[in-house]
């Protein structure tokens, strides 16, 4: 790899750890044209790897005909190549990760309240707001999600990305609480404790956000909203299930969970809101019907999700009668998003077939 290639990489990854701390249009820009230039090279090259690949196939199985001095005019094909490139990673840079989809579920849960049937959860996660996200941006995804009405917004941590602007987008997350049925109930990410958790936590005791560490909160007939801290043991990337860092980080997942537990009655239909993905086989294994959780972004480039960096990466999975999401992130680490647009996730509970 060139060292141009070294230093945009170095640029993007420098915008993103810096970007609380410089101007958020300086960061906005470089990271831009870092990425753009960066991945429209990826593509370009992902692009005539292909190319050459597909001509040594073709080669093998058809005789090379005599030169001809037309064929020279095949070379003006070559633009193609950075063009599309180009144009691919604009789309990714300045549309789709500008461009927030709706996504539906029913979750079918059994023995749930009559009056609990058709209750409606909208969840958000990582908005990450700073250069990449504006408070105006954080404003109209809100109003959004409260005209389509439903019962609660879920937001799985790193929201609060940012600490010139924290305490106005708290103010702005607050105002809307009242507009939804049953309000609004967040759980903390890892970046929230990158950008000062104590100040942040003291800003939230002034609101009406339900904010849970660790806790529950009893929303409306037998239905309570569990909601748990990023463990600080936390791998990286999944966890191997070897070693001390795994079994501390098992236990401390566990010891959370319990801990949100304390108080809940028997028998209550219970939601879990967690940042860490692996949550969800904490839920499955309390039988919690529904888990929802963030962090990975969805690797926000399509197909990445299939490399197995995180257990769960991306979408629905279900174990036994209980149900996990990984959202795919509102916000980004770079900005750039293809085949993996930001998106609101809505989840409507159901009484199962039979029940």
């Amino acid at each position: 790899m060139a060292f141009a290639d070294l230093g945009i990489i170095a640029a993007i990854i420098g915008g993103f750890s810096l970007r609380a701390n410089l101007p958020h249009s300086a960061v906005d820009l470089l990271g831009s044209f870092a990425t753009i230039f960066f991945m429209t090279q990826l593509f370009c090259g992902i692009f005539v790897v292909a190319a050459l690949i597909f001509r040594a196939v073709y080669r093998k199985f058809h005789k090379p005909r005599e030169f001809s001095p037309a064929r020279r005019r095949a070379l003006k094909w070559g633009l193609f190549y950075p063009v599309t490139a180009l144009a691919v990673s604009l789309y990714g840079n300045k549309i789709e990760r500008m461009e927030t989809v709706d996504n539906f579920f029913e979750i079918p849960i059994r023995k749930l309240p009559p009056e609990l049937n058709g209750f409606k959860i909208a969840q958000i996660s990582d908005v990450h707001l700073g250069a990449y996200f504006s408070l105006e941006r954080l404003e109209k995804l809100l109003q959004r999600i409260a005209d389509a009405k439903p019962d609660i917004l879920a937001i799985t941590g790193d929201i609060f990305d940012s600490v010139p602007i924290n305490d106005a987008a708290i103010k702005i997350v607050d105002s809307f609480c009242d507009k939804f049925k049953h309000g609004i109930f967040y759980c903390h990410g890892n970046h929230e404790h990158f950008r000062g958790i104590s100040h942040i936590e003291a800003e939230l005791a002034k609101t009406k956000i339900h904010w849970l560490v660790n806790q529950s909160a009893h929303v409306t007939s037998n239905l309570y909203i569990l909601g748990v801290d990023y463990p600080p043991t936390a791998p990286i990337m999944k966890s191997g299930g070897r070693g001390e860092l795994d079994e501390r980080f098992y236990r401390q997942k566990k010891d959370f969970l319990e801990k949100s537990l304390v108080g809940v009655p028997y028998g209550a239909t219970c939601i879990l809101l967690a940042h860490h993905p692996e949550f969800i086989d904490d839920g499955a294994a309390k039988n919690i019907p529904l888990t929802l959780t963030g962090h990975t972004h969805g690797m926000q480039i399509f197909g990445l999700h299939w490399l197995n960096i995180f257990k769960y990466t991306r979408g629905m999975t279900k174990i036994d009668d209980s149900f996990g999401y990984v959202h795919a992130g509102n916000g980004s680490w770079f900005p750039f998003r293809l085949g993996c647009s930001p998106e609101i996730a809505y989840f409507t509970l159901k009484n199962s077939a039979g029940d």
